[in-house]
């Protein structure tokens, strides 16, 4: 090699030596700490690249495809976790580690009781600060989310109560969606044979198991009280069940008063004023009051259908007379004690 030759080559390899750990210390302030905290939430099914782009807007890192080549070449791309997490922009390394089973997501957990009302849940959602709104216009308009055997317009009455965990930042369409897919499960096949076998369609099912929820003391009475409600149907009998009338005032149940009129209310859902069931459920039955309506009993020993109810001193009171039932009213709940 010329003497020429090799006087220009040591200056430019140190130039491409200088070039490349220049780049290098700029890669690495790319994927280095930013020193910001986010909450970031990665879906389920996410690229490398999707989630790095999440990343990077939350202000973690500084170069989402810088993050997304790391993820692709180091194999972890395929093995994000999905889910809501709250990250320090500590470097793409210790980020990529989170996403990947480094860190347990975020997630709460809600029970949602036996039957509340719609606008219940929406209050424990916004309690633990999930879009409670959201969801309740979601419940009162489900479009598309709407099931078919859903006979109304809103869903009251199928959002199955039961406890659920979601992630901190859930959509109303995923928490309804949840509720739906657990009401979806008590379809059986011998559930819907059950139906057909009475006669009754989803809706009806669902609403009378609504109303057994509401009036019942314990799951030990609720088979009876279906039965007395299937007999009283069964014979053009109205319902006069005080929980319908609450629901249709707004009112829990123990604020209702005679004296204000609250039973000459004029709504579908007074079922002191309208025979047969009301429009749609008048709260979210569980798997119990719902199981009573298919299996009730509708009979005393002597083979008489079961026509009327009350509760008194802790325990329920069944006839098959209403001149019993008025002795009984008398003897046990207006009697002094």
């Amino acid at each position: 090699m010329p003497e020429g030759s090799r006087r220009w080559l040591w200056p430019g390899v140190l130039a491409l030596f200088l070039t490349f750990a220049l780049l290098l210390l700029y890669a690495l302030w790319l994927l280095g700490p930013t020193g910001k905290e986010a909450l970031v939430r990665i879906p389920k099914g996410a690229t490398g690249q999707e989630a790095a782009r999440i990343l990077e807007e939350a202000g973690l890192l500084r170069s989402g495809h810088l993050f997304a080549a790391y993820l692709r070449f180091s194999g972890r791309a395929e093995r994000l976790v999905p889910g809501v997490y709250r990250l320090k922009g500590e470097g793409a390394f210790r980020l990529a580690r989170a996403l990947t089973g480094g860190v347990r997501p975020l997630s709460v957990t809600l029970t949602f009781p036996e039957g509340e009302r719609a606008v219940d849940y929406a209050r424990r959602l916004s309690g633990a600060g999930l879009d409670g709104e959201g969801f309740l216009r979601l419940v009162e308009r489900p479009g598309a989310l709407k099931p078919p055997y859903v006979e109304g317009e809103g869903l009251e009455g199928y959002l199955f109560p039961a406890t659920y965990t979601f992630d901190l930042l859930a959509t109303p369409e995923e928490v309804v969606g949840a509720m739906l897919r657990r009401f979806q499960a008590e379809l059986t096949p011998r559930v819907r044979r059950s139906l057909e076998a009475q006669g009754l369609s989803v809706h009806a099912w669902v609403t009378l198991a609504s109303i057994v929820q509401q009036e019942a003391g314990n799951e030990e009475e609720m088979p009876y009280i279906a039965g007395v409600f299937l007999n009283r149907l069964a014979r053009g009998m109205p319902l006069q069940a005080d929980p319908t009338v609450a629901y249709a005032l707004g009112k829990p149940l123990p604020e209702l008063s005679r004296r204000a009129g609250d039973f000459a209310v004029d709504s579908p859902y007074n079922t002191y004023r309208y025979r047969g069931l009301p429009p749609g459920p008048i709260g979210n039955p569980g798997r119990k009051a719902l199981l009573a309506v298919l299996n009730p009993v509708r009979a005393d020993p002597q083979g008489k259908p079961y026509l009327y109810f009350f509760h008194a001193r802790g325990r329920l009171f069944l006839n098959t007379e209403f001149e019993a039932h008025l002795r009984d009213l008398a003897r046990y709940r207006y009697a002094s004690p």
